[in-house]
């Protein structure tokens, strides 16, 4: 990708699905991405929650062809973006799901399709499974793609301090821009196109360290399979066929943990969201029950 396509890019999120901040009743704000409108008395909406190098940005190519059908909504988690960090210096799951059941009050929604994004999983799977502020019983399916499952059970303890270790050394060797300037080359399939590259890699480069690396102490204390027997939604995992950060097989271990439907993404890696975002948005849209499209 260009310059000028990045730019031209970047002019189309604007445009496509700009960004609203939302206040928080603590004096917080986080910012979100909409795109689509809902219909009069409408209380629905997708929303997707991004992964731990990532942003709300990297959902625009989902995003647009789903806004004709449904309101869409993505953020940016806190400490990333213009969204405020979270004041625990090492923060959980269930403290990134009270931030996100205050925002989708505060912004109407009180029914949703959830999808969360390798470590968007985590606060996804928190908020379903568990009553934060009566939201759980509010999510009419989860989406789990390329699941990250965290590193808190008991049984990781020592892996848990080596991925704590290395996440942060390489944030201080490297910078937010170091990250960025090679991630792509793990988080896309090895066919995937320059400009899908150059997105994976701008929307990393939005990171601020602090916020990271807050999402690296809710990586290290997270555990995906503390939501076993506790989902009683429908709950679907994706994972791309290329993936080597959350391979097929562990996704497809998650999946059975869960008793979720599970599908694999031809021609995709990690970042199967920037990747094949078309394959993404029919997924989703096929899980919109009679009443949440606006389309006859």
């Amino acid at each position: 990708m260009t310059q000028d396509r990045l730019s031209l890019k970047v002019q189309r999120l604007g445009a496509s699905f700009p960004e609203r901040m939302v206040a928080l009743p603590d004096g917080s704000q986080i910012a979100w991405r909409e795109a689509g409108a809902a219909a009069a008395g409408d209380d629905f909406a997708v929303v997707m929650l991004h992964g731990i190098s990532s942003g709300a940005a990297s959902w625009l190519d989902v995003a647009v062809p789903l806004a004709a059908q449904v309101r869409v909504l993505a953020w940016d988690a806190p400490g990333y973006g213009a969204s405020t960090p979270l004041p625990q210096p090492a923060p959980t799951d269930a403290d990134y799901a009270r931030v996100l059941a205050q925002s989708l009050e505060i912004l109407g929604v009180r029914r949703c399709v959830l999808l969360g994004h390798s470590l968007g999983a985590l606060t996804a799977a928190r908020l379903s499974c568990a009553d934060v502020q009566g939201y759980c019983d509010r999510v009419d399916a989860l989406v789990l793609v390329s699941p990250a499952g965290g590193y808190g059970a008991p049984a990781q303890a020592a892996r848990q301090a080596e991925v704590r270790r290395t996440r942060l050394a390489a944030l201080a060797e490297k910078g937010v821009a170091g990250l960025a300037a090679e991630i792509d080359r793990r988080l896309v399939s090895q066919e995937a196109p320059e400009a899908v590259r150059e997105w994976v890699r701008w929307n990393t480069a939005r990171m601020s360290a602090s916020g990271y690396a807050q999402a690296v102490e809710l990586l290290c204390s997270g555990d995906l399979g503390r939501a076993a027997g506790r989902l009683s939604m429908p709950v679907h995992v994706w994972v791309g066929e290329h993936d080597v950060v959350t391979p097929p097989a562990a996704c497809l271990g998650w999946a059975e943990l869960l008793g979720a439907n599970y599908r694999t993404l031809a021609n995709a890696g990690h970042a199967s969201p920037v990747e094949q975002p078309v394959v993404i948005a029919q997924g989703l849209a096929s899980l919109l029950t009679p009443g949440t499209s606006r389309q006859p």
